[in-house]
This record gives structure tokens, sequence and C-alpha cells, in this order.
């Protein structure tokens, strides 16, 4: 026989819109009794679920960890119940007609033998820290996209500031480029102007180089 590790848990089964709970009590003697209840995902609702768990003197839940749906479920109970969060293909039932009550009470019978490897959760600080690094990298890699984009923008559209400064997004080219899109630059000599008054790169080695013939490259 298998020893019993949590004589009082619960399982869930947790949806987008839907909590199915179920409570197993074991006595001494291995008979099981269950409850089972269903909760909505709303705030109110979750309170809910969680003060029933204390009526009920059940202080371990076992849910799987279903796309982002567990979260909010978890913020509730991370501070008076011990969660296990596990992946599905831990608890996964037994092929035939399954409903959600049906695993709801699958994962509680498995959590009470710990036969659930849980997954770990950091610190609630350590998530937030997390978030804010996750967010300011997916930023980074905007900002290069976009950097890109503009690069390859310019360079269809026959502007080779790349070409002619170490920097093309620095002030002197911010400049240039204000300038460029407030003028329209028919005059290759008012253009060359510009760039000799915003900057004193070797513009004349550059149109020299490129055999300029009219057009800003």
């Amino acid at each position: 026989m298998m020893k019993l590790k949590y004589s009082i848990c619960c399982g869930l089964d947790v949806h987008k819109n839907v909590i199915v709970a179920t409570i197993v009590s074991t006595d001494k003697d291995g008979i099981s009794e269950y409850q089972q209840k269903s909760f909505s995902t709303i705030n109110s609702d979750i309170q809910r679920f969680h003060n029933w768990l204390i009526e009920n003197n059940c202080f371990h839940v076992c849910m799987e960890s279903t796309g982002k749906y567990w979260i909010p479920i978890f913020n509730y109970l991370e501070n008076d119940i011990d969660v296990c969060l596990t992946h599905p293909k831990y608890v996964k039932a037994i092929k035939g007609k399954k409903t959600d009550k049906k695993d709801s009470k699958w994962i509680a019978d498995l959590y009470k033998f710990d036969l659930v490897r849980c997954s770990f959760i950091p610190p609630k600080d350590f998530r937030q820290l997390r978030e804010l690094a996750r967010y300011r990298f997916k930023l980074v890699c905007m900002k290069s996209s976009e950097k890109n984009r503009i690069q390859n923008c310019m360079t269809v559209s026959n502007v080779g500031i790349a070409s002619v400064l170490s920097d093309p997004f620095g002030r002197t080219a911010t400049d240039i480029m204000s300038y460029l899109l407030e003028h329209t630059a028919d005059i290759p000599n008012d253009c060359h102007q510009a760039i000799n008054t915003f900057s004193h790169v070797g513009i004349a080695c550059h149109k020299e180089k490129s055999g300029h013939t009219g057009q800003f490259t």
C-alpha cells in the first residue's frame, strides 16, 4: 500500500473561466471522502475558493501549469496555502471519458500520495524582478529591430549616412535626417552645405569616392 503524504489536500482543474476543485480527506483506515466545487475565475470567486479551503482545513493544493490561467489563483493562495504547480504530463489521466471533475479528483488522488513532481516557483520579489528584466530585454530587442529597419529604409532611399558617419543614430546624423525631412534637397549643393554645417567629416572624399551624380548617397 502506498504511503499517505497529505491527509487533506485539494486538486484543481483550471480553465480560463472556471476552476474545478476537489478536496480529498483520508482517515487512518485509508478511506477517502471527496468534496467537489466549481468557482469562476473572477477575483471575488477566487477569494471564495480560498476561504472554502481554509474552512475545510485544506492547506495543500495541486494544480496544472495551464498557460497563464494558474497565476491569478496562485496569487491569492500563496500566502496561506502550500501550492504545488506541476506540468500536465505528470498528472495526465488515463484515456477515456475525461471530465473536469474527474481530472480534478485524479490530481487530488495523485497528490495525496506525493506522486506529483512540483515545479519551482521563485519568491514574489524574484518574480517581479524577473518580469522587469524580461520586459527590458524585449524593449532592447525592439529598439535594435527598429534601428535595423530605419537603416534599411535609408539604404533603399539613397541616403547613405551610415557610410559617412560612424554613428548613424548620433546627434549629427539626427540633425542631417531632420534637415532632409524638412527639405526636399532637390539642389545637391544645398544638401552638401547642410551636411558640412552639421559635420566635419570628409564629405568631399566621400563624394569623390561615390561618383556623386546629383543624388545624396
